[in-house]
Parts: C-alpha cells; sequence; structure tokens
C-alpha cells in the first residue's frame, strides 16, 4: 500500500508541474526525505498528510484509495466480491490510520520532552 501511495503522490507532483525540491519545501523536509516518500522507503507521508492534500488538491482519503479498485468493484459480481473489497479497504484505512496515530504520539513524546528541556534551561538561565 506503501508503494500505491508513493506512486500517487509521484504521479500528482509530476501533473502538477512540482519538483521534488518545491514538494520538499512545501512540507519543510529535506529532499532526500521527500525521495523517501516518493520511492516508498517512507512512511513519513502519513505525518504530512494534510499538507500534501493541501498542495496536491486533494482529500487524505484520496491517497488510500486506487482509481484501480473502483473499476474492479464496477466489474465484480455481486455476490459478495465487493463486500470483500469494501471490508479490505476499510482495513487498510483503519491500518493506516493506527500508524498515522502512532507517528503522531511519538511526535508529541519528543515535544514534551523538547518542552521539559527548555523549561529546565528557562529555570536555570533564571537562576543566574
Amino acid at each position: 500500500m506503501t508503494n500505491n501511495v508513493a506512486e500517487k503522490i509521484n504521479r500528482l507532483r509530476k501533473s502538477k508541474g512540482f519538483s521534488q525540491d518545491d514538494m520538499a519545501e512545501k512540507l519543510h523536509i529535506s529532499q532526500s526525505a521527500y525521495a523517501r516518500i516518493e520511492n516508498g522507503e517512507s512512511h513519513s507521508w502519513a505525518a504530512h498528510i494534510e499538507k500534501l492534500s493541501e498542495i496536491l488538491e486533494i482529500k487524505p482519503e484520496d491517497f488510500l484509495t486506487d482509481e484501480t479498485n473502483n473499476l474492479e468493484q464496477e466489474n465484480t459480481d455481486q455476490k459478495g466480491g465487493m463486500a470483500f473489497q469494501f471490508v479490505g479497504t476499510i482495513h487498510t484505512i483503519n491500518s493506516y490510520s493506527d500508524k498515522l496515530i502512532e507517528q503522531y504520539e511519538e511526535r508529541i513524546k519528543d515535544l514534551k520532552e523538547e518542552n521539559q528541556k527548555l523549561k529546565e534551561e528557562n529555570i536555570f538561565l533564571k537562576s543566574k
């Protein structure tokens, strides 16, 4: 699924005429970090999903859908195939939601630690 997202980001970026450098600048990350997103080597796109959505002018959930799935669903017989694909899509979305939550929780933890260090430094500087 990450490769599907990476391919979609790559395709949309090119269709908008942006370079990888342009995207990295807009996301406030390095070009190499952005390249890893497009190469499918990083899941960090999930941490930038809102900004990517804004830049590429699509809804966040559209990163997790595949245009070919829509065609497959139209061609699937009515004996439960669509229901199975729908459940699979929901499972995939839930899986990526869990990964996104984990990344946000890790970032919150890092920010709390940084905040604590700054408070301690502030107290130290005030005591001088």
